[in-house]
């Protein structure tokens, strides 16, 4: 996928990787990104368009669809993360707001987008994933479950838009030093070396990046005699 000259949509990109998403797009040479979120703000940038789009609600992304004809790119960035074990009492009803927002949203975008993207010969769809996308943490088992089954939207998602021309590219990662993981005690990449290295994935033609040490170790994991996600 060529980024010069694209027209990019970032969902969430009014902070952490998502506003990063946005400004290496433009270093890269995209002529436009909306900057897509529930509350967009102002964007100060050159080449940045505030765009207000809820992605769980489907007039929302019915108005992002028209306000932005234009688009090659449409990159699913906004998520949510809450922390929580197993065995809590509220673990079904986190496990089902995260679903909604990390995996089925992303779907709702896609189906909405996909005609643009047609109309301009094909264009891409980045999902951003997770490490977590493979196994589970200690009080993340709603998070996972709801990357793991965006993990394989995405890659449905991939066979069915071929057809159109359309990239989809699956990302993952690591903890990112974001508001995200604010006061999590762990290492945390720069997401700003994590986007630039989802834009240039895009434009080799990749279909899943592993963007940092973090998601590559433990992808490899998945093939050990004792598979990572045991543990």
């Amino acid at each position: 996928m060529n980024v010069k000259d694209a027209v990019v949509l970032v969902t969430g990109a009014n902070r952490g990787l998502g506003l990063n998403l946005a400004k290496a797009f433009l270093a890269a040479g995209a002529k436009k990104v909306y900057a897509a979120a529930r509350n967009p703000g102002n964007a100060s940038e050159p080449g940045l368009v505030p765009l207000q789009l809820d992605v769980t609600d489907a007039a929302s992304i019915a108005a992002a669809v028209k306000a932005a004809p234009d688009v090659s790119i449409v990159v699913n960035n906004a998520g949510i993360t809450l922390s929580g074990t197993a065995l809590a009492a509220d673990f079904a009803t986190k496990l089902r707001q995260e679903i909604e927002v990390n995996a089925i949203a992303p779907v709702h975008v896609a189906q909405a987008f996909a005609p643009t993207l047609k109309a301009h010969g094909g264009g891409a769809i980045v999902n951003i994933l997770s490490v977590l996308s493979f196994f589970s943490l200690p009080g993340s088992g709603t998070y996972s479950a709801s990357k793991s089954a965006a993990w394989n939207i995405t890659n449905a998602l991939r066979g069915e838009l071929r057809a159109q021309n359309t990239q989809v590219l699956a990302a993952h990662m690591g903890f990112m030093d974001t508001d995200m993981t604010k006061g999590l005690d762990a290492p945390k990449a720069n997401p700003a070396d994590i986007a630039r290295t989802i834009v240039a994935a895009l434009e080799a033609g990749q279909e899943e990046v592993l963007t940092d040490d973090t998601s590559r170790q433990l992808k490899a994991g998945l093939t050990a005699e004792r598979p990572a996600y045991l543990g």
